[in-house]
C-alpha cells in the first residue's frame, strides 16, 4: 500500500510503500502516539479527551472527510487515503475524523480496522457521513413496458426513497443495517444523513410527512442500538429552506430523530444560522462549520448546483457570511456537549486558497484567533 506523507494528493509527494498491518504496528508501538510524516515519526499526545475550548470543555473539534480530494470536470471526488487523512489531523491538532460514507465502503466487512486506526492514532472516529453500501451489480436491463393509452401514460417522477414510498421500505432497512453492523461496534453515538435529493419546486407537504415518518422509523431502531439519527439539512434536499425545515422538525420525534446542523447551508438556504442553532438547540448531535458570503444572507432563493459548480458557494471560515463569535457564544452559554466538526469541500486549483493542508490551517487559525479554540500549534 502506498502512504502519503504529506502534501497534497496530487502525487508530487514522498511516499512511503508499506502495508496496512504495518503502519497500525508503527502507531499502536510505544505507548504514545505516533502518524507518519516525511522522513520520521511524528509523536503527540492522545487528543480525543483534551479540552479545546477554555469555555465549555465538552466540545470536540474534528472534520468531516470532504477536505481530502480533487475536482475533474466540475466534481469533488474524495481521496480513499484514510492513513493520509488521520495523519493530516492528528498533525493539526484534530481530535475527530467523519470520513463519508464512499470512503468507508473499504471497511465494510471489517469495521473495527477503521476504528482501531483512528484508536491508534489518539483520535475519534466520530461517525460516518451518509449510508456506506457496497457496490452493487447492475441489474438487468427490464423489458419495455407496453405502451398506455390515453394522456400523460407515464407515472410521474420518483425523487428519492427519503420522501417516496418507492424504495422506501429497503431505505430504512439498509439505514438500520448500517448503524447495527458498522456505527455501533465503532461506538459512534449519533449518525450525520443527508437526505436525498430535492423534487423541483420543492417537496409538497405529503412528502414532508413521508420524510418525517421515515426519519422516525430509522431513528426509533437505531436508538436500540445508541445510534442518534442526526439528519443533515442541506441544500439541493428536501430541507432546504426554512419553512420544511421546521415542518419535519416538529413532526419527527425528539426521542429518535436528532439533527446536524451546517452553518453554510442554513445560510445559503436563506435562513439565519444563529437563530436556527438557538430554536433547536436541545436536538442538536453535531455542528458542522463552514463559511460562504455574505451576499446570501436572507435569500429568497437558493443558489444552483450549476452556481457551485462554476465556483464554490462554500468558504473557508471568515469569508463573512456566518457569524461565528455568536455561533460559539451559544454553544458555550448553553453548554453544548459534542462535535463541533469542519466540513470543507476540497480547495479547487484556481480558488486562491492552497492546497489542502493550507486550507485546514486557516480553518485552525480562525477558530485559534477568532474565537480563542486552544488547537495546539502543528509541527513544522
Amino acid at each position: 500500500m502506498t502512504i502519503r506523507t504529506s502534501g497534497d494528493i496530487s502525487g508530487r509527494i514522498p511516499v512511503l510503500n508499506i502495508d496496512r498491518r504495518q503502519f497500525l504496528t508503527i502507531l499502536s508501538g510505544a505507548g504514545a502516539t505516533a502518524v507518519l510524516r516525511p522522513g520520521r515519526l511524528w509523536a503527540a499526545p492522545t487528543t480525543s479527551q483534551i479540552s479545546l475550548d477554555p469555555v465549555n470543555k465538552n466540545l470536540r473539534f474534528g472534520i468531516t472527510g470532504a477536505l481530502w480530494g480533487e475536482w475533474p470536470n466540475g466534481n469533488l471526488i474524495m481521496s480513499n487515503d484514510l492513513h493520509q487523512i488521520i495523519s493530516d489531523v492528528v498533525h493539526f491538532g484534530l481530535q475527530g475524523i467523519e470520513p463519508y460514507s464512499g470512503q468507508v465502503v473499504q471497511f465494510l466487512g471489517n469495521p473495527l480496522e477503521l476504528k482501531q486506526m483512528c484508536d491508534a492514532a489518539g483520535i475519534t472516529l466520530v461517525d460516518v457521513g451518509d449510508l456506506a453500501l457496497a457496490p452493487r451489480s447492475p441489474a438487468p436491463a427490464a423489458a419495455p413496458a407496453p405502451a398506455a393509452a390515453g394522456p400523460n401514460p407515464r407515472p410521474g417522477p420518483r425523487w428519492s426513497p427519503w420522501i417516496d414510498e418507492e424504495g422506501n421500505a429497503q431505505l430504512i432497512s439498509e439505514m438500520v443495517g448500517f448503524a447495527r453492523n458498522f456505527l455501533a461496534p465503532c461506538g459512534c453515538d449519533h449518525w450525520k444523513t443527508n437526505m436525498g435529493s430535492r423534487p423541483e419546486g420543492g417537496p409538497s407537504e405529503d412528502q414532508l410527512k413521508r420524510l418525517a415518518a421515515t426519519l422516525n422509523e430509522i431513528g426509533r431502531q437505531t436508538i436500540a442500538f445508541g445510534v442518534r439519527l442526526a439528519p443533515h439539512p442541506h441544500i439541493w434536499g428536501p430541507m432546504e429552506r426554512e419553512h420544511e425545515f421546521r415542518t419535519v422538525m416538529d413532526l419527527t420525534d425528539p426521542k429518535y430523530v436528532w439533527l446536524t446542523t451546517d452553518t453554510a447551508h442554513m445560510t445559503l438556504g436563506g435562513m439565519d444560522a444563529v437563530k436556527m442553532i438557538g430554536d433547536y438547540f436541545p436536538r442538536i448531535a453535531e455542528v458542522h462549520l463552514k463559511d460562504t458570503y455574505p451576499r446570501y444572507r436572507g435569500n429568497t432563493v437558493t443558489p444552483t448546483r450549476a452556481e457551485h459548480q462554476q465556483a464554490s458557494l462554500y468558504h473557508n471560515l471568515g469569508a463573512g457570511g456566518v457569524d461565528f463569535p455568536a455561533i460559539f457564544s451559544i454553544l458555550r452559554k448553553r453548554n453544548f456537549k459534542g462535535w463541533v466538526v469542519f466540513d470543507l469541500d476540497a480547495p479547487r486549483s484556481d480558488d486562491g486558497t492552497g492546497n489542502i493542508q493550507q486550507n485546514l490551517a486557516a480553518n485552525i487559525e480562525y477558530l485559534r484567533d477568532k474565537i480563542g479554540i486552544k488547537f495546539p500549534k502543528p509541527a513544522a
